[in-house]
């Protein structure tokens, strides 16, 4: 029987601190097990309240600028120009780690570095990432900005706050003593734990898959955290004991990166925020808490889960390395911070990124709505920590330009992905060919992970660029299964759709998606920068940095120009060409099979199997002599 992947990988020892190893040896430091630097005596304190309050040896970056410009020796001498504050922000992903900075004046992107980061699959369905390497990489490219910055006559000093923007849902636990994680991250789209959801479904009524949503809003998938954290505790021994010894730390890719940034072993902050706990299964998605009864259920500990707080409040402070100092003033999900970076903060208006998938979110303001037709009930954003929350209906598609990846590295149809839009322009239509890309099975609306990937109607003049084009309009079709069951669940339309993320550099991609949807597409002027935006713009409102205000009618959220893309199709031709594609979904449905756990062995199925017979066997016995004592 497989067994689970290797461990992280302990030769990667990335540092967070570019200082010096404290000189005088009399001080004992201790020292960070990942960085293998000293921590920083005063990397932030927490208050009585359990808000983190600003170390005395690490001024704000602003109190710096005020300090470091001395006194004007005399009216004659000229007044330094004011040099705008700018607005950090972390953003680790599932394909890129980036490191970006943002003029707080014009919110545009002045320096950015990003680095792409391994994605481990050791058997089908498995996707891996070294958590160390997550905190390597995320050092490399602040690195690499500082130094973009100092060419440019910038310095730290100009950074007034970070923000955390990051993947959801990709699941990290690690020792709270040494620092050292336990296991590889295993990432959002990551399937082993398909028994697992299995054996939950198998203790719900009916199998139902939707029976915790009014807890959560989220239906019973190996898409979220609680049931790859379930899989952990029943498949990794170290993660067990760990548990059992009570030091073991679980969370999202945000809680693994404030952690260290805050202090690791000594004294880091172990936090959340409701976006990145609304997708674990395991918070209240109306009291935004962790939810005794899902914990129970899943046979979760409190005391590995962080703290929940809102998206945009001053967590603490860096507490080693070039950024020492400053405070962390965000964090948010990816998605829920494209969702704000496309100024999309009023109820009924939606965003839809595309990146290796598509999610689309709509804001539904202050109301949970509940969707009847596949859609998740999650946090939009909570702008504070007295703040409203802000929710969303949204739908995740697991394979968008991984589909297009597929193609270029599998079949070698292509050979970079800039060909897309060329390749698939060579053709007028796909030749009726339809491409279902359910590689780990479908997600919104249909959550089916028995779903397999499916090409439909080919011919003998199939050619690639029909199939480059097949794949394109796929993550169109997906995103109509989403509009769909938009409209559905909210009784309106959308009048137009806001999207961005890399692939919208495809403007044939973006014409496909209104001849399909049939309603407008709006490209972002800077549709790549969307999400970083989106956190820069939090941590700048967050009370006590308060670099922007938070105008959501017209000041600095109005209303986003960008590239407007019209349908040039008829109803007719688009419904006709819509129901060819829920055929081919229909195929797709139903060709994985139900696998057994990497610890069923096939001694234990047999003898798991014959418990019924026997327990018949027994009764059966057990009734004979009780009719035979009462005939007596």
């Amino acid at each position: 029987m497989p067994e689970p992947g290797p461990p992280p990988n302990e030769t990667i020892c990335p540092e967070f601190s570019d200082s010096p190893v404290l000189k005088d040896p009399s001080k004992t430091a201790l020292v960070h097990p990942v960085n293998d630097v000293p921590y920083s005596k005063n990397s932030f304190a927490v208050t009585d309240d359990g808000s983190s309050a600003k170390p005395t040896s690490a001024p704000l970056p602003s109190e710096r600028r005020r300090s470091s410009s001395g006194r004007r020796k005399s009216s004659t001498v000229p007044k330094p120009p004011v040099v705008p504050t700018m607005v950090g922000v972390i953003d680790a992903g599932s394909k890129t780690i980036k490191f970006a900075v943002f003029s707080s004046e014009t919110k545009e992107e002045l320096f950015k570095h990003q680095i792409d980061i391994d994605i481990r699959s050791p058997q089908e369905g498995w996707f891996e990432q070294d958590p160390l390497a997550i905190l390597n990489h995320i050092k490399s490219c602040i690195r690499n900005v500082i130094s973009k910055m100092t060419a440019a006559a910038k310095s730290v000093s100009d950074i007034v706050t970070i923000g955390i923007t990051n993947q959801r849902e990709t699941t990290i636990v690690w020792d709270k003593f040494t620092g050292e994680p336990l296991y590889n991250a295993l990432l959002w789209y990551d399937i082993r734990n398909d028994s697992t959801v299995d054996r939950i479904l198998a203790q719900l009524p009916d199998q139902n898959k939707e029976h915790l949503v009014p807890l959560c809003g989220l239906p019973v998938s190996t898409y979220f955290s609680a049931l790859k954290l379930l899989w952990l505790m029943d498949n990794v021994p170290a993660v067990r004991r760990a548990i059992q010894e009570e030091r073991c730390l679980f969370g999202t890719v945000d809680s693994w990166v404030l952690w260290n940034l805050t202090g690791g072993p000594s004294g880091g902050l172990h936090l959340t925020d409701v976006t990145n706990a609304s997708r674990t299964m395991l918070m209240n998605i109306d009291s935004l808490q962790w939810d005794d009864t899902l914990l129970r259920f899943f046979r979760i500990p409190r005391q590995v889960l962080p703290e929940i707080r809102s998206c945009s409040e001053i967590y603490g402070y860096i507490s080693t390395g070039l950024l020492e100092g400053l405070p962390i003033s965000s964090i948010i999900g990816n998605q829920h911070s494209a969702l704000i970076g496309q100024h999309c903060m009023k109820e009924g208006l939606a965003k839809n990124t595309y990146r290796g998938g598509c999610f689309l979110l709509y804001n539904t303001g202050y109301s949970r709505v509940f969707s009847t037709h596949g859609l998740i009930t999650t946090v939009s954003y909570k702008l504070g920590p007295k703040e409203p929350a802000v929710y969303a209906l949204e739908g995740s598609v697991a394979v968008a330009g991984n589909a297009i990846k597929w193609l270029r590295d599998n079949l070698n149809v292509l050979n970079d992905v800039s060909e897309t839009e060329s390749l698939a322009e060579e053709v007028m239509t796909t030749g009726d060919v339809y491409f279902v890309p359910a590689f780990n099975g479908l997600y919104a609306p249909y959550w089916r992970k028995d779903a397999r990937g499916i090409l439909c109607g080919l011919t003998q003049f199939t050619t690639k660029s029909h199939l480059i084009r097949a794949a394109l309009e796929a993550v169109c079709f997906q995103t109509r299964d989403v509009l769909e069951a938009m409209h559905k669940d909210c009784g309106v339309p959308l009048k137009k759709l806001r999207v961005d993320g890399r692939m919208t550099s495809n403007s044939l991609l973006l014409q496909l998606q209104a001849d399909i949807s049939g309603i407008p597409v709006v490209r972002a002027p800077h549709s790549a920068d969307v999400t970083t935006l989106g956190c820069a713009m939090t941590a700048g409102w967050a009370s006590g940095i308060d670099v922007w205000e938070k105008d959501f009618e017209t000041g600095s959220l109005g209303e986003t120009h960008g590239t407007t893309f019209s349908p040039r199709t008829d109803p007719e031709e688009r419904n006709l060409r819509y129901t060819k594609w829920k055929m081919a979904v229909q195929r797709s449905l139903g060709w994985a099979a139900t696998k057994r756990s990497v610890h069923m062995t096939e001694e234990r199925y047999r003898l798991i199997s014959s418990i019924p017979g026997t327990l018949y066997l027994f009764s059966s016995f057990g009734l004979v002599v009780v009719a035979d004592l009462l005939q007596r």
